[in-house]
C-alpha cells in the first residue's frame, strides 16, 4: 500500500513541476514578445524619424521618436484588445 501512496505523491509532485515549468515557459515567451516589440519600435521608428545619425538627438527627432513609439503602442494595444474581444465573443 505504501508503494501506491509513493506513486500518488510522486504523480502530484510531477504535475506541480510540469505546471511550474509551463508557467516559466509562459514568462519567457512574454519576455521574448516584449523584446520583439522593442525591436519593431526600433526598426520602424528609426527608419521614420532618424535622417542621419549624430552624437545626440535634436528636438525634432526626439519628438518624432516619442510620437512614433506611442502610436505603435496604441496600435498594438488596439489590435490586442480587438482580438481579445473576438475570442471572448467566440467562446460564449
Amino acid at each position: 500500500m505504501s508503494d501506491f501512496s509513493d506513486f500518488s505523491s510522486s504523480s502530484i509532485s510531477g504535475k506541480a513541476e510540469a505546471s511550474e515549468l509551463q508557467r516559466l515557459i509562459a514568462i519567457e515567451q512574454q519576455k521574448a514578445q516584449f523584446q520583439a516589440q522593442v525591436h519593431n519600435f526600433t526598426d520602424v521608428c528609426w527608419d521614420k524619424c532618424v535622417d542621419k545619425p549624430s552624437s545626440k538627438l535634436d528636438s525634432r527627432t526626439e519628438g518624432c521618436l516619442t510620437s512614433c513609439v506611442e502610436r505603435f503602442i496604441d496600435t498594438t494595444l488596439t489590435i490586442t484588445n480587438r482580438f481579445t474581444q473576438m475570442i471572448q465573443k467566440g467562446t460564449h
